[in-house]
């Protein structure tokens, strides 16, 4: 990744080597322009870099224009601010999610609640309170998976990094059988999705 010194003198990045030959191809940088290498503390010019196709021709070129460069550190800022309620929200949805899968399959596992079966212990009844404990262990797991992902996609959110995870996160919390808290899941996915879906909030995603 790079930072750039416009004619403006302000700094812009950090941007891919990709970004930067975009830049130069639309006239907004050139061989003249300051660069720095994140890692790195040697400020260079663009001409002096190899991979941008440096040479002592490039020496002659005229200073660029950044009049109409996008401000990407501002872009990038702004969208956090957007994504992190949401994304704050998703994190607590996530936690409660887990801990109430657990708790419900405990209580199932463990037969708390099931009182209203006769306590003769014939094979019908053994049978649905089987099958009731099947059917909550199976609740638990997808419960407990359910939760991991709103969590770790609501992480990633407040970084604005890996806009497929939270998408996904968004959806699965307003699922009522993978999320246990759906009702507090189901407003926050819906706002969290609103704001993903934005260009401006899309665009940002690392």
């Amino acid at each position: 990744m790079y930072r750039i010194i416009g004619a403006d003198g302000k700094e812009y990045g950090p941007i891919s080597a990709e970004q930067v030959r975009q830049w130069m191809a639309e006239g907004r940088a050139n061989a003249q322009t300051r660069v720095l290498l994140e890692g790195t503390s040697d400020w260079k010019t663009l001409g002096e870099l190899p991979e941008f196709g440096g040479g002592a021709s490039a020496a002659a070129t005229p200073p660029p224009t950044f009049g109409a460069m996008p401000n990407v550190m501002g872009a990038s800022g702004a969208a956090a601010e957007m994504v992190t309620g949401p994304a704050i929200g998703l994190i607590i949805t996530g936690i409660l999610n887990i801990v109430l899968a657990i708790a419900n399959g405990v209580r199932v596992m463990t037969g708390a609640g099931m009182g209203m079966f006769p306590a003769s212990g014939n094979a019908d009844t053994k049978t649905i309170i089987g099958l009731m404990q099947s059917f909550g262990l199976v609740g638990m797991v997808l419960g407990i998976l359910g939760g991991i992902l709103i969590l770790f996609g609501g992480l990633k959110m407040k970084k604005v990094e890996n806009y497929g995870l939270c998408m996904a996160a968004s959806i699965v919390a307003m699922i009522p059988c993978l999320s246990s808290c759906c009702l507090i899941g189901l407003p926050i996915g819906i706002w969290a999705l609103v704001v993903i879906s934005k260009p401006e909030v899309k665009s940002s995603f690392r």
